[in-house]
């Protein structure tokens, strides 16, 4: 127990499987276990449960909509939850929801932080003015070093305002040591997948800025090559969208249907990494630190990753790192020829070197991105602010 409980109010977009919003769930934990009361305004999803089985309390709000009006509204409705619940702090992840959260901070005179979990676009003067509220935190939270770049190039927010404090990873649920050949197997047969047969993985929300297109484009070089004994599987929730639609269609004009699976979301998800030869993220956008990453390395999985998919601090690749210090690929961002290769650079490794990789992956997330140091992370974060709220 703290000696000085905080009341926390955390709002988020909403509590689906976003990385803001698996992201909620980890905080919450943090601080429940640590004596803190964590309230989690939202507008619901299929992590409320989770909330509340980690120590949280549940507040409905729509504070997923970016309408101006309800935006306002939002804020007063936070503001009155502040003054009800005596909140110290609020600590908003996502834009919409961010920007009725520092309204109310400005209201109420509690201290406001903000977490990045990716890096938005800017395409114009309205989306860098929405996007800047992420930026305006009393500290600003960035889960990875190229998102904290990323913000101080683009608003020159001060270092001592940037705290880099990544995701958590349950090295005990993604353990290859923990998941039997039979769910192996079961995952496998599932999706159709021969058993001399590598599996290329993708996981991940169907989005533009994830880079599925990228993948199928280089999915249709290999084949084009004449490589052979290889099936790729998409996993997704959103599959009835345009960009989906889209991919598929480019599946079809690029005869490649036979090698391409695309899946709903994995109730196992460590035996799908289990089962897979490797894990895939082309993104065309800077995506901080993505969970899927973390949790392919934690079940020994190599990985191959856009330059924009991760840092350095998250994958550990060439030429960054010598060889035998790898933990996955780098490739060129948008660069499909470029994916073929290392994915045929990784297919043509010794199974020997192939394992190697997997457990240096395991390795590092087991050092640097283990329950214990984030939580300690995230603590002194929040003593601090309320140390220096103090001091004021």
């Amino acid at each position: 127990m703290v000696a000085s409980p905080l009341n926390v109010l955390i709002v988020v977009p909403t509590l689906h499987v976003g990385a803001p919003d698996a992201g909620v769930v980890e905080l919450v934990r943090i601080l429940s276990e640590a004596g803190h009361k964590p309230i989690v305004a939202s507008s619901g999803g299929r992590l409320t449960n989770e909330v509340e089985v980690a120590g949280g309390e549940n507040v409905l709000l729509d504070v997923d909509s970016q309408n101006p009006a309800i935006v306002l509204r939002n804020a007063f409705a936070l503001a009155r939850l502040v003054r009800e619940r005596r909140c110290d702090v609020v600590h908003a992840h996502g834009r919409a929801a961010a920007w009725s959260a520092f309204i109310c901070a400005k209201m109420t005179g509690v201290a406001f932080l903000t977490t990045w979990h990716k890096g938005f676009r800017q395409q114009n003067a309205f989306k860098r003015l929405y996007n800047s509220v992420m930026a305006r935190g009393e500290r600003v939270i960035a889960v990875s070093e190229q998102i904290a770049v990323l913000v101080n190039d683009r608003y020159g927010t001060s270092w001592d305002r940037l705290v880099v404090v990544p995701a958590s990873v349950d090295t005990d649920k993604f353990d290859p040591a923990s998941v039997s050949r039979p769910r192996i197997e079961a995952v496998r047969n599932a999706w159709g997948v021969g058993r001399g047969d590598k599996l290329i993985l993708v996981t991940g929300r169907m989005l533009r800025r994830k880079g599925h297109h990228v993948v199928v484009r280089a999915i249709s070089r290999l084949k084009a090559m004449g490589v052979k004994d290889f099936v790729c599987v998409f996993t997704a929730e959103d599959q009835e969208t345009r960009y989906a639609a889209e991919l598929w269609d480019q599946v079809l004009a690029s005869e490649i249907a036979d090698v391409v699976r695309v899946s709903g979301p994995i109730d196992d998800l460590p035996a799908a990494y289990a089962a897979a030869t490797v894990v895939v993220s082309a993104a065309v956008q800077p995506e901080g630190l993505q969970r899927a990453l973390l949790e392919a390395q934690a079940m020994a999985r190599p990985v191959i990753v856009s330059e924009l998919g991760a840092g350095t601090d998250v994958v550990l690749a060439p030429p960054a790192v010598p060889h035998d210090r790898m933990t996955g690929l780098r490739f060129a961002t948008g660069d499909d020829a470029a994916l073929a290769a290392a994915l045929i650079q990784l297919f043509s490794l010794p199974e020997s070197a192939q394992q190697a990789i997997g457990a240096r992956g395991r390795a590092w997330v087991l050092e640097h991105f283990n329950a214990t140091a984030v939580s300690e992370m995230t603590l002194k974060l929040y003593a601090d602010v309320a140390a220096q709220r103090i001091a004021a």
